[in-house]
């Protein structure tokens, strides 16, 4: 297939998907309106918006795209999906975290230098992720936050992904094996367990986390 009929392909699989879900797409995501609350993936291409999968809401756009084809057949390919929901309720319990995987460049590394290492008691997790906080945060809360169950589950997913929090919203980065509409549900799978599982952590934890819905897509304000 070429690079063209790939990424024709990749653009009907995102749209069949949003169209079945009632997602709104937009081949290239804009703002929202002023006074509304800050959209997700901005720029993103394919973006699509909403209740990507059943009770977690977000945005789910492009990512790590490059040039791909022969001369006067080229065409940008992406290499995994973005996916972000607004989850200022985490946020107050760990501002800002990043999950890695190792797999990463030499510049990664180098920018991982300045910030604090969190380490876990699954030698599973650690030698497949680097979790880390800004150099001036307190690991407890991160350590906390994640259960053994918890890290159980994302150390088992099958693709290399990334995940964390900053903004106030979680980000969920999955590196695409196949450009398919079942590598795109796999990837917001994904998302959706992260999302799901963190809400379930802070209540168990004694907090009380927003409920699900279209203010995390950012298409409504936070209830209250």
């Amino acid at each position: 297939m070429s690079a063209r009929s790939e990424a024709a392909a990749w653009v009907e699989a995102v749209t069949a998907y949003a169209n079945k879900r009632g997602l709104t797409y937009e081949e290239v995501g804009g703002l929202n309106p002023r006074d509304a609350p800050p959209a997700l993936n901005p720029g993103g291409s394919n973006r699509i918006t909403g209740e990507l999968t059943e009770g977690f809401w977000g945005s789910s756009c492009d990512a790590d795209e490059r040039e791909a084809g022969g001369f006067g057949r080229r065409a940008v390919l992406p290499g995994a999906a973005l996916v972000k929901s607004h989850m200022p309720d985490l946020a107050k319990v760990v501002p800002i975290f990043n999950v890695e995987s190792v797999e990463r460049t030499a510049g990664d590394a180098l920018d991982r230098a300045s910030r604090r290492r969190v380490r876990f008691e699954s030698i599973d997790f650690n030698e497949r992720f680097i979790a880390t906080v800004p150099s001036d945060h307190d690991p407890v809360a991160l350590r906390e936050l994640f259960s053994p169950a918890f890290i159980d589950w994302i150390t088992r997913l099958p693709a290399e992904v990334d995940f964390g929090i900053t903004d106030a919203q979680l980000f969920f980065h999955w590196r695409l094996r196949a450009l398919t509409g079942e590598e795109l549900e796999a990837a917001l799978d994904g998302a959706a367990g992260v999302f799901k599982r963190l809400r379930l952590e802070m209540a168990e934890n004694g907090l009380a986390p927003y409920s699900p819905g279209p203010w995390h897509a950012g298409l409504e304000p936070f209830p209250g």
